[in-house]
C-alpha cells in the first residue's frame, strides 16, 4: 500500500477528517502565533494543510495532556 506523506486537507477536512474543532479564524490566529502548521497556498482563495503536519500537531497536544506537569491546587 502506498503512503501519502504529502496528502493535503482543506479547511472543511480539518474539522470533518482531522477532528479539529476550531473556526477558520481561530486556525489563522494559531498559525500567526506559530502554534499550528502553516498552510499551503494552492491558488486564489484555496489553501490546505499537510495531513502529516496536522497529525503531528494533534499528537503533540495528546502528549502534552499525558505528560505530568507541576501540580496545581484548586
Amino acid at each position: 500500500m502506498i503512503q501519502f506523506d504529502k496528502r493535503l486537507v482543506s479547511k472543511k477536512e480539518l474539522k470533518s477528517v482531522c477532528g479539529i474543532p476550531y473556526t477558520p479564524q481561530h486556525i489563522g490566529r494559531l498559525e500567526a502565533a506559530g502554534k499550528f502548521p502553516k498552510r499551503v497556498n494552492l491558488g486564489p482563495g484555496r489553501v490546505a494543510w499537510l495531513m502529516s503536519e496536522v497529525d503531528a500537531w494533534v499528537s503533540e497536544r495528546i502528549a502534552e495532556r499525558d505528560t505530568p506537569s507541576h501540580e496545581t491546587s484548586f
